[in-house]
């Protein structure tokens, strides 16, 4: 839409921007602030906080408890480095949850009050309210009480974002049954809990749960946890979770649960409902992923449709049907990360002013998952590259070789590289690189460039890795699949 034909709709009943953003999370408020540093007239609206589920009740909250979740086994493993209280042979320290949960409102609140000030600094109209696309790229914010605001641009960026899925079941009450929203906020950690979904959101709740002390059952309905991973990647969490006490059941079904005084008795095994297992708990903490709130954009009167899961439909380039609307984060059937929301929300308005990027491949983002120990990855698994049709190269390195991994006392875990084999039979271009171990998420970097700059075995094996470190992993990694491997 032309200034004119805007003008042409309301006149001074319209409020006109340039760019109206629909959801102030991470991809909503990235399209925002990318937009107004070149100069666009932005209005953001968001219904409840700026900085969405990824700093309210995502990924921030999550990493501080298990942030709590790894000074507690630091205490409690300190005696093995010759560090104690006089007077007492070991050192049993006590969990305050509730100071924990002081301690994660005080970071949340820091990031939340630094969005504010980057959208202020840079001439971001925020609009609190509920905002539901019409005809004509006009933008109706309920705010609750009285009018309704209506704005209009010619761009449009949809960033609804996500909710938590729920199951048949397990209707959500927030003291038996509960999601990722209500379980960052607990202030005791319960006796005994049933964890249903296997995936990054259920491993890194189990992992927290079993380091504050909980009897932690994980239940999964794929033949493995952590699907998206590589499959030795999955085998060495789910080992390390069984070496911590974590009860772990793939392949398996929920039935239902029955709740008593005392708690709820979960009811879970084959798909058939026979021989089904009892399991009696204090807590059901139900994480099977997030729905896509396509749903809650309004959309009458426009060419945007969303799929029967609830994601907007969009092209390569994250444009919808409509023209001038585009849809980023979670509500797109692109990976549910920040980092890729960050992305998109960037990647479309360079898009809108005409920069021609490169759209995004959802296949080589990076992948962090806190549990311990950690996960990370970017490309292909190694069954993914197969699939694909690559013939593969592939080798892997136990951090039970790597000097600093000892030090550390964190040994569990491995470095897999998945190399695509040339014609003369040795591996070329890196495809994928996988990481399960100590502080992985801090050393994914290099993988990740390696994987998307589409760098080779040769030219990556060429890079000195400084000593001692547990990057030292990747390296001796990359000189095996060269050929010239230094400690294997």
């Amino acid at each position: 839409m032309t200034r004119p034909e805007i003008a042409a709709l309301g006149g001074s009943s319209l409020v006109q921007h340039d760019l109206v953003v629909v959801g102030g999370g991470p991809a909503g408020y990235a399209a925002a602030l990318t937009g107004a540093a070149a100069g666009l007239d932005v209005g953001l609206v968001e219904e409840h906080l700026l900085g969405g589920t990824c700093l309210h009740v995502g990924c921030i909250p999550a990493k501080e408890l298990l942030e709590t979740a790894a000074v507690l086994r630091t205490v409690r493993e300190a005696p093995a480095f010759g560090v104690g209280i006089p007077g007492f042979d070991n050192i049993d320290p006590v969990l305050d949850l509730s100071a924990s949960q002081v301690r994660k409102q005080k970071v949340i609140d820091g990031l939340e009050r630094g969005v504010t000030a980057l959208l202020a600094g840079r001439d971001v109209t925020v609009y609190e309210g509920t905002g539901r696309l019409g005809a004509a790229h006009v933008v109706s914010i309920d705010h609750f009480a009285g009018d309704p605001t209506l704005v209009v641009a010619e761009h449009v960026v949809l960033a609804t974002g996500s909710s938590p899925r729920t199951i048949p079941g397990f209707d959500v009450d927030g003291t038996l049954v509960v999601t990722s929203d209500e379980f960052l906020s607990l202030s005791e950690a319960p006796q005994r809990v049933a964890v249903i979904g296997g995936g990054a959101i259920g491993c890194e709740f189990a992992s927290m749960l079993a380091d504050y002390g909980s009897s932690v059952t994980l239940l999964e309905a794929a033949s493995e946890i952590l699907s998206g991973c590589d499959s030795d990647v999955a085998k060495a969490v789910r080992r390390a979770f069984l070496k911590r006490g974590i009860e772990v059941h793939s392949g398996i079904a929920v039935h239902g649960h029955d709740p008593d005084s005392a708690g709820t008795t979960v009811r879970f095994g084959p798909t058939d409902d026979a021989d089904v297992t009892e399991l009696h708990v204090d807590l059901v903490v139900v994480a099977v992923g997030r729905r896509p709130r396509g749903d809650s954009a309004g959309l009458i009167g426009t060419r945007v449709a969303v799929d029967d899961r609830g994601f907007i439909e969009v092209d390569e380039r994250l444009r919808t049907a409509e023209p001038g609307v585009y849809a980023v984060g979670d509500v797109v059937d692109t990976p549910q990360l920040a980092h890729v929301g960050f992305a998109e929300g960037m990647f479309v308005v360079r898009d809108m002013l005409g920069e021609s990027p490169i759209p995004l491949d959802s296949t080589t983002v990076p992948w962090c998952i806190y549990s311990h120990p950690e996960v990370a990855f970017a490309g292909l698994t190694e069954s993914g590259a197969i699939e694909a049709g690559y013939d593969v190269v592939v080798s892997s390195h136990r951090f039970a070789g790597n000097g600093r991994a000892m030090i550390l006392g964190e040994i569990e875990g491995l470095v897999k590289v998945v190399a695509e084999k040339g014609l003369n039979g040795r591996a070329e271009r890196i495809l994928g690189v996988h990481l399960v171990g100590p502080w992985v998420t801090e050393q994914l970097g290099q993988g990740y460039l390696a994987v998307n700059w589409e760098a080779t075995v040769d030219e990556v094996a060429a890079f000195i890795q400084p000593h001692p470190t547990l990057s030292e992993l990747f390296g001796e990694t990359m000189l095996s699949l060269a050929g010239r491997a230094l400690h294997s």
